[in-house]
């Protein structure tokens, strides 16, 4: 998603009711499992397990949780096999859509995608029909509030970003290489800063805005579909006027 709708994204998730909190804990805890599964247990010696515990509290997931997630899923030898899969494909008016999903069964995965495509007039790609418009990349948000603009800019860009956003009102926007994320959201968090959100995005390189409002509300109601299947771990898009939908 642009920066734009990113931080819509973050909101949204900060507000969520009960219910939609059990299901982002229920994503990152398969996350969490597959970090774990992959590259062992230990956060030290597993950068994306770092990453994924860093996304955890982020999203205010408790250590109690985090920890009991950790040795359950360091104690499962017998843990499911869950597979990562990219889905593309377009939502109305042409909207790109890119989606992330960690499964255990790739066929009720893709059928649901598909599902979800063709409810909202859209209809799903072959692998690299989409993300060929998106770059792959690092995005890391800090609020603006009692953040010294220029000061963040020179750390970040010492600590090794490859861009500083600040078109946002509420937040600025620190972009990385993708693999460099934990390096500098690190650096940042020891010097003192309050992250958001830190983690590897699809950043789209042109945008559609849709007029319709019929339109609007179809793509709104897909973003929210994907968001409630726990099979699906993130949703990117170019829909560049989100906000103007969600403000009505």
């Amino acid at each position: 998603m642009s920066g734009h709708n990113k931080w819509s994204t973050i909101k949204r998730k900060k507000g969520a009711n009960d219910a939609a909190r059990a299901k982002i804990f229920t994503k990152i805890g398969r996350e969490l499992a597959v970090a774990v599964k992959n590259g062992g247990p230990d956060p030290n010696n597993n950068a994306k397990l770092r990453d994924v515990i860093a996304k955890a509290k982020q999203n205010n997931v408790p250590n109690d949780n985090i920890e009991r997630m950790l040795k359950k899923a360091a104690g499962d030898t017998d843990s499911t096999n869950y597979e990562e899969i990219i889905y593309e494909g377009y939502g109305p008016s042409g909207v790109a859509v890119v989606v992330e999903a960690l499964t255990d069964n790739r066929n009720r995965t893709a059928g649901e995608v598909r599902h979800y495509f063709d409810k909202a007039g859209g209809n799903m790609g072959n692998p690299g029909s989409v993300t060929f418009m998106f770059s792959r990349q690092g995005v890391i948000i800090i609020e603006k509030e009692d953040t010294d603009e220029d000061q963040l800019m020179e750390d970040a860009l010492e600590a090794g970003a490859t861009d500083f956003l600040t078109d946002d009102e509420d937040i600025f926007e620190i972009r990385t290489e993708p693999n460099d994320i934990g390096l500098v959201r690190d650096d940042l968090e020891a010097k003192g800063y309050t992250i958001v959100s830190s983690e590897p995005a699809y950043i789209p390189s042109t945008y559609v805005r849709l007029d319709s409002q019929d339109d609007m509300k179809k793509m709104s109601r897909m973003i929210d579909m994907f968001d409630e299947n726990e099979d699906v771990q993130n949703i990117y898009h170019n829909w560049e006027n989100e906000d103007e939908y969600e403000e009505q």
